[in-house]
């Protein structure tokens, strides 16, 4: 009869297992034998490499709230009524007050769908003895505008997968803050460790490869242009995956021409550019960023829509918000198109391009 194990063997062997079962592991063909279908276990890098880099973002944006706070004033100071409407709140005055709290919702571009979902719901909710004060109200308002966030667009932080290169392609209009987005995120992911490799895959507009030369070197990062004039857009962005995948680069970020999302022959070239660079690294792109102004308010919905029918856009980088009383479209399009919002441009500075939280935009907006 076999004897019985030990406890110290037991918390041996226990120990052990834990330790195996911690560790990633990739697979790799072995060179103990030619020809052989073994697999040998190494410890993978890339996924735990962008698993921090996201969660390093994350905690960014996190510690970044006074920059968010400021650049949302000009939608707060429309907003500010509210606090007058709730401040000698009472019941009689319902009518009154939720009418106010919709147009304030309105000009603030929430959108009429939206709008009319959050008063109806806090009408009842008065109605049904659930809300009796004026900080209840407001408190329910900035929940009800958080969930229409999180609920569609919860996935704020970059999606790069398990493979190096990750590629992000930037995509949008002209006029957008495309090219300077573009920049000013290569900036932030070098900061927090990232080996950037920027493509100028914008081959349309003449000064465009001359502007993110400019942001290369501003950023210390390396980049590929096209080696001759008139050059397709696809097969700039090819090389320049190739050479990020030979080179060791974490990300390659690529720029495209800004484009109307009414022309359909450059919107093709964005389908040809997104199948150039998967057949350099299978998977990618990993993200596909739409730029929007955020100046413009709802009139981004139908680009944005058109954008995403053609390529699937995977998150939205809202610019100019800074410049804009009109915050409400980021919870309109979130709710839309499903589509999470990555990063809010609050500023001209280079670190006022921030990842996004939820949290942080509603009370940015309703302080």
């Amino acid at each position: 009869m076999a004897s019985a194990s030990s406890p110290s063997s037991l918390s041996l062997l226990s120990n052990s297992l834990s330790k195996l079962h911690n560790r990633q592991f990739t697979a790799l063909p072995s060179t103990a034998r030619p020809g052989s279908n073994r697999f040998q276990c190494q410890a993978t890098g890339p996924t735990g490499f962008f698993t921090k880099l996201g969660r390093l973002i994350k905690e960014k944006a996190k510690s970044d709230v006074e920059k968010v706070f400021s650049g949302f004033s000009k939608t707060r100071d429309n907003l500010a009524v509210i606090d007058e409407l709730l401040l000698y709140w009472n019941l009689a005055d319902t009518d009154r007050v939720l009418d106010e709290l919709e147009e304030a919702l309105l000009v603030s571009d929430f959108g009429p769908r939206i709008t009319m979902k959050i008063v109806e719901s806090l009408r009842e909710d008065i109605l049904a003895g659930k809300l009796k004060s004026g900080p209840e109200i407001k408190a329910a308002l900035k929940k009800s505008v958080l969930e229409f966030l999180t609920k569609k667009g919860s996935k704020t932080e970059l999606q790069l997968g398990f493979r190096k290169p990750a590629v992000i392609m930037i995509v949008g209009v002209n006029g957008g803050g495309k090219t300077t987005s573009l920049g000013k995120l290569a900036h932030r992911l070098k900061k927090e460790g990232a080996k950037i490799l920027l493509a100028a895959g914008d081959t349309f507009r003449a000064a465009a490869s001359d502007q993110l030369e400019i942001w290369a070197e501003r950023t210390g990062c390396d980049i590929v242009v096209a080696e001759k004039e008139k050059a397709k857009a696809a097969s700039v962005l090819s090389q320049a995956v190739k050479r990020g995948k030979e080179g060791g680069f974490d990300i390659v970020l690529c720029d495209t021409s800004g484009r109307l999302h009414t022309n359909y022959s450059l919107m093709e070239e964005l389908i040809a550019c997104k199948k150039a660079v998967g057949k350099v690294v299978s998977g990618a792109p990993n993200e596909i960023l739409l730029v929007l102004d955020g100046t413009t308010g709802l009139n981004m919905l139908p680009q944005a829509r058109e954008f995403n029918e053609v390529v699937g856009i995977t998150g939205l980088i809202l610019t100019k918000l800074d410049g804009s009383a009109r915050g409400g479209c980021v919870v309109s399009v979130v709710d839309e198109l499903a589509i999470p919002v990555k990063f809010v441009g609050v500023g001209e500075g280079l670190e006022d391009l921030q990842p996004f939280d939820a949290e942080a935009f509603v009370d940015a907006i309703f302080s």
